[in-house]
């Protein structure tokens, strides 16, 4: 197959993954080799193996990193620090995306960044909704509140109950006056863990001090 012709057939496609290929009815591993030639070429990027999307010249949408983000590893929802700037609870612009994983810790670094994934246990998994990136493509992000206590929990060596100025002086946390307090102790509960339910519960005490 040519480019001209896998571009024209893929060009509006989200991503192109193996499977695709496989459906094309040409000689499989004669287009695979072919796309790792494209690859070379930077005609073609691969976000993970056997996953890929054409170059930003070519495709006619310019997917969102959180769309890929759900993509490229699934079950997972956006969550962490860039989940706290998405929701401008904290001032620092996050190049890096982190996600939330029933499925082992991995990281994929790409042609568009770092993607990394926190296994959590599929009790904690929840606590997360559905919205759409500027091409109307679905993405999973973790709600304010589970976004902070999972933040949390997987920084809880950094913190200490007995110190709740952490939040603001180092953490930077603002524009939690929003934040439901009860919803940020629901989700601390379900880790089972005393020192996320202290630390959280000192969080929540600064909020209403401040």
């Amino acid at each position: 197959m040519k480019y001209l012709d896998f571009k024209n057939k893929f060009a509006a496609a989200p991503l192109i993954s193996s499977s695709i290929l496989t459906a094309l009815g040409d000689n499989e591993q004669v287009l695979r080799n072919q796309v790792s030639a494209w690859k070379k070429r930077g005609l073609v990027m691969e976000l993970k193996r056997g996953l890929y999307l054409l170059n930003e010249n070519d495709r006619k949408i310019n997917l969102s990193r959180v769309f890929i983000a759900n993509q490229l590893y699934s079950p997972s929802y956006v969550s962490m620090a860039y989940a706290l700037m998405f929701y401008d609870l904290i001032p620092e612009r996050v190049a890096d995306l982190t996600s939330i994983s029933t499925r082992k810790t991995k990281n994929f670094n790409n042609p568009l960044g770092v993607f990394a994934y926190h296994h959590l246990s599929a009790l904690c998994f929840t606590g997360f909704v559905e919205e759409k990136d500027e091409n109307g493509y679905s993405f999973f992000i973790a709600t304010p509140e589970k976004a902070v206590v999972d933040f949390i929990y997987l920084n809880l060596a950094r913190f200490d109950p007995q110190q709740p100025d952490i939040f603001e002086l180092s953490f930077r946390f603002q524009n939690y006056g929003e934040l439901k307090l009860f919803k940020l102790k629901k989700f601390a509960e379900l880790f089972h863990s005393k020192k996320l339910i202290a630390v959280v519960n000192s969080f929540c005490e600064f909020i209403k001090a401040s």
